[in-house]
């Protein structure tokens, strides 16, 4: 089916871009609350920028779109099951979504905190379990995020006990948006959740949110990719809080939060050598696309042991190192609907967000894919 018939550039220019720019109205029930029952069945709406085609198809349809030659970056990260909920000794419940560790604390984590207002310095938080074992966590402090945001610092204890503690009681860090019950999940809930809230190929932990568009893929898929002749390799970025960053400013004068990224030689060079040849780059998901642009922004990606990236892509980025990329549907006045935006030009992406709306896509996290071309 086509998009709108009025090519825009993908060059927009920011400074005549405003936030309502990236304003949409979506129905609720279009927010997935559910991972789709098989991987590799969810939508997928193809967006062609040269043609402003769009194409509606399913994600095991992917194979169709890439050829020999090419080459799949995936983001390895892996989920923590960062959120806990605990009890203050009045009995008021206090949800923790864990950030990450202080630098040479390792016991000692950054947390949001709902509600934060509440806690003081040395409140002990009880968290207990179905099977009657209580842990104890302490509030050891606070501190000012990147983004501006007062944190709690959270004393979990050791790292055998912070490792004790997550994978006894710790829960899938799922967004706001996904509308479920605040409290101990079921069992069976949590397992799911623990599971399909990650990609297949997760070997890094680290991150409190999903690269949401490696959700998609199976091990069957990637290996019918692989057999077609597309090279698959791997990055590293931890999803962090800055995810969860709104834009409050002006389009132009948003940041980003830096996250750590790691490109290994071996995929830098696979990369490197498969463009020589005139594969193309197809990102999976916002965070590739975003260390491969910071990796890559001589025109030609190095390896990175530990990088850090705060690239901030909008409206007018060159891109240097992305031709394709497959992403999941962004929230309204979000960055990363900015930058979807600046790869495949504003009007064609709003345009297709209210065609994603029509067709009755399902957005965010668990919901479907675009693969734009």
């Amino acid at each position: 089916m086509s998009g709108t018939n009025q090519k825009d550039s993908i060059t927009d220019r920011v400074s005549e871009l405003t936030l309502e720019d990236f304003s949409y109205d979506l129905p609720h029930e279009l927010i997935a609350q559910e991972p789709s029952p098989e991987r590799i069945a969810w939508r997928l709406m193809v967006l062609h920028r040269n043609s402003q085609e769009i194409e509606h198809r399913i994600f095991s349809d992917l194979p169709d779109y890439l050829r020999d030659g090419d080459v799949l970056v995936l983001n390895n990260t892996k989920v923590i099951p960062a959120r806990i909920m605990a009890k203050r000794s009045s009995g008021g419940a206090v949800e923790i979504l864990l950030l990450k560790p202080e630098a040479n604390k390792p016991g000692i984590w950054q947390a949001m905190a709902n509600p934060l207002r509440k806690l003081k310095v040395g409140d002990r938080l009880k968290v207990e379990t179905a099977a009657g074992q209580d842990f104890f966590i302490s509030v050891a402090g606070f501190a000012e995020g990147a983004d501006g945001q007062r944190r709690a610092l959270m004393d979990l204890g050791s790292p055998a006990e912070v490792h004790k503690l997550l994978s006894t009681i710790g829960q899938a860090p799922l967004p706001p948006y996904i509308l479920r019950e605040r409290s101990n999940s079921s069992q069976t809930r949590e397992a799911t959740d623990i599971e399909r809230y990650q990609t297949v190929y997760a070997s890094a932990p680290g991150a409190v949110a999903a690269p949401t568009a490696g959700l998609h893929f199976s091990n069957e898929l990637l290996e019918k990719l692989s057999k077609q002749g597309v090279a698959i390799c791997y990055l590293t970025l931890h999803v962090g809080p800055g995810t969860f960053k709104p834009i409050t400013s002006t389009i132009a004068e948003h940041t980003v939060e830096s996250e750590e990224f790691c490109i290994s030689a071996e995929t830098a060079e696979l990369v490197n050598s498969r463009r020589k040849s005139g594969g193309k780059v197809l990102a999976v998901g916002t965070t590739s696309c975003r260390s491969l642009e910071t990796a890559g922004a001589s025109g030609s990606l190095s390896s990175h042991s530990s990088g850090t990236s705060s690239l901030y892509i909008k409206p007018g980025h060159e891109f240097r190192m992305v031709d394709s990329l497959i992403t999941n549907f962004h929230l309204s006045r979000s960055s990363l609907l900015v930058l979807v935006s600046a790869f495949a030009g504003h009007q064609f992406i709003m345009s297709a967000y209210q065609e994603a709306i029509t067709q009755r896509y399902r957005f965010y996290s668990y919901g479907d894919a675009t693969l734009i071309l």
